[in-house]
């Protein structure tokens, strides 16, 4: 056997073992959700086809999935949307703009953004139960869009160090303001960078999990990876095809999002652009 032959194996058997390694929890949890029992692979049970678990998620108003994954999705979009807006425009003013500090600012917000959420929580929750903003949107639209306002900054202002000033130039000689450039020049030319930022943010929220359990108490805020968390059964048992179904159903919105626009987030995160 040529060693040509040997390292394609080689190659072949670490994707292999790789897509294994990575894709078996959630294997594992589609097969729990599809199940009867959670302990199926022990000797005395065996595999029962149903799906009783994603009917309780989706219909059993004692568990509030729907109302946990409508607050996930709103939160998120608020999220991401604000997160887009405050760093468009930080970042054409840092990229286009000539002012003391600019630099500065930049590594600030990276530098604020190291701060641990543990280290965070406790203050944060003592300001919004005085604003009485505990289990409310806005509780968590606020923090969201602060934990992830550092991440879209960056990626903005690399996209827009890469897009020719000299656009720039022909609109003003063309009688546009700095705010009609930003809107009609930078952000068209932008759009890949822009919906990469959308969707990371919205990625970002919608995983979160200590604000959103710190800052909720119940259904009419909480999001789905604390609702998840914190699934129990009218005896106390851990209902874990429950939580898997409710899992499978979360997962699948963010997987199929991820697959349609990955070419999308990558052109943003990876290159600039200026459309002729």
């Amino acid at each position: 056997m040529s060693e040509n032959t040997v390292r394609n194996w080689l190659v072949l058997a670490g994707i292999v073992f790789c897509l294994a390694f990575c894709l078996f929890p959630f294997i594992y949890m589609l097969v729990i959700s599809l199940s009867t029992r959670a302990d199926f692979l022990s000797q005395r049970a065996s595999f029962k086809f149903t799906l009783d678990n994603f009917n309780a998620v989706l219909t059993d108003g004692s568990l509030h999935f729907p109302d946990y994954l409508r607050n996930s999705f709103l939160i998120s979009l608020a999220s991401a949307f604000f997160c887009v807006v405050i760093a468009s425009l930080a970042a054409y003013a840092i990229t286009r703009l000539q002012f003391p500090g600019r630099m500065s600012l930049l590594f600030f917000a990276l530098a604020v953004s190291m701060f641990p959420q543990i280290g965070l929580v406790g203050y944060l929750f003592k300001f919004m139960t005085r604003l009485g903003w505990i289990n409310t949107y806005q509780a968590l639209v606020l923090p969201y869009t602060a934990w992830i306002l550092p991440l879209s900054l960056w990626i903005l202002v690399s996209y827009f160090s890469q897009i020719p000033r000299e656009l720039d130039k022909a609109a003003l000689v063309d009688g546009c303001t700095y705010r009609q450039i930003l809107c009609k020049v930078i952000l068209p030319v932008a759009a890949p960078g822009v919906l990469s930022v959308f969707l990371l943010s919205f990625i970002f929220a919608f995983n979160e999990f200590m604000f959103a359990l710190m800052l909720t108490t119940d259904y009419r805020a909480r999001t789905v990876p604390v609702g998840i968390a914190l699934f129990q059964g009218l005896h106390g048992q851990t209902p874990w095809g429950n939580i898997m179904a409710a899992s499978v159903v979360t997962t699948l919105p963010i997987v199929i999002l991820t697959l349609v626009f990955q070419r999308h987030i990558m052109a943003g995160l990876t290159r600039g652009a200026v459309k002729g």
